[in-house]
């Protein structure tokens, strides 16, 4: 039989990481086979370290989001073939507009196509439909909106779900696995058309909206004079770029902190200015003098600020820090896809 894809899209921070690994566990435990293809404009992605450390086979696809990079998604889905997977999700940048017209040019291929699921985060609908929203983060949420089959809120174990003028198909929680299963079985037996929202993007407004962001993507080695955990790494130096961000007038949209050491790994992030970080992996993982960090920052701020932030951060960690990977820009304009018409 092919394997079903599922693409499920969302703004930045809407826990689609999270709740596609918690989706392939619960398939796992069934019996199926999973994978995940993860999507940035840059490279080095909190997303790739995750599902790798959670034991999920995953690919990456950089440099652009899937609907400009349809023929890199097309050769990733193809190699996990070989894997023999089951159901193979794809998250794409959380950016991305578009995927309503990718859906149908995947129709007839390699894959049964799941409806487009878009992903909510209710503070954040609250915060992007209200009339003072910032004009080009709206603009991006409420396309992707316009474009899904099946429109479900998440993080239903933190808060109310409940967004005036929206409505959702499920109430999901990644953290929990509330509503996921049902979830994934209204998308995994899905007789009714995918795809059927297809956008007609204005590409120069859709540029404009993404370049208003700063992206950062950063990886280091530390190698600290005392042992200390992942978690008190990753505390301390998420902490640190949250302050300074807020410091520096920027409105943070994502950051991510993945944090693998030889005793075992930890994931933060944080999704506005002052939150309290959503935390994965092994809290206790014993001390250790080395560790790998990868940052991922979106933020509304211009790419130096990131950038400056980061190294900020990193000073103060007590330790010798090699930066191996930094990339600060804003995203370039996007091109209409391959598969246009």
């Amino acid at each position: 039989m092919m394997p079903v894809l599922v693409i499920v899209g969302g703004f930045l921070g809407a826990g689609k990481t999270t709740l596609l690994l918690t989706a392939s566990r619960m398939l796992n435990s069934r019996g199926l086979r999973t994978a995940v293809i993860t999507n940035d404009q840059g490279s080095e992605l909190v997303d790739t370290r995750f599902a790798s450390a959670s034991q999920t086979r995953a690919a990456e696809i950089a440099g652009g989001c899937f609907c400009c990079r349809y023929s890199e998604f097309l050769l990733a889905a193809e190699r996990l073939l070989e894997f023999g997977p089951d159901v193979i999700f794809a998250e794409p940048v959380g950016s991305c507009l578009g995927l309503a017209r990718m859906v149908r040019a995947l129709l007839g291929g390699r894959f049964h196509l799941a409806p487009l699921t878009v992903l909510v985060d209710p503070e954040r609908a609250r915060e992007l439909l209200a009339p003072g929203a910032d004009p080009h983060l709206a603009y991006l949420f409420r396309n992707q909106l316009a474009e899904a089959d099946l429109v479900c809120s998440t993080k239903s174990d933190l808060a109310s779900d409940a967004v005036p003028g929206l409505e959702v198909a499920h109430r999901l929680s990644g953290r929990t696995g509330e509503g996921v299963a049902a979830w994934l079985d209204d998308v995994l037996s899905w007789r009714g058309e995918t795809g059927r929202n297809p956008l007609d993007i204005d590409y120069g407004r859709y540029a404009e909206a993404e370049a208003a962001l700063g992206w950062l993507n950063w990886q280091a080695t530390v190698q600290l004079k005392e042992a200390a955990s992942p978690a008190g790494v990753v505390g301390p130096f998420l902490e640190s770029i949250d302050t300074g961000l807020e410091r520096a007038g920027a409105a943070i949209a994502h950051v991510k902190v993945f944090c693998q050491a030889p005793t075992g790994w930890v994931k933060a992030s944080i999704c506005r200015n002052g939150e309290e970080p959503d935390v994965d992996g092994d809290l206790t993982a014993s001390p250790s003098l080395r560790h790998d960090l990868v940052l991922n920052v979106r933020a509304l701020a211009a790419p130096e600020v990131l950038r400056e932030e980061a190294e900020k951060a990193a000073s103060e960690l007590p330790g010798k820090v090699t930066v191996t990977h930094c990339e600060a820009f804003r995203p370039g304009p996007p091109t209409p896809p391959e598969f246009a018409s």
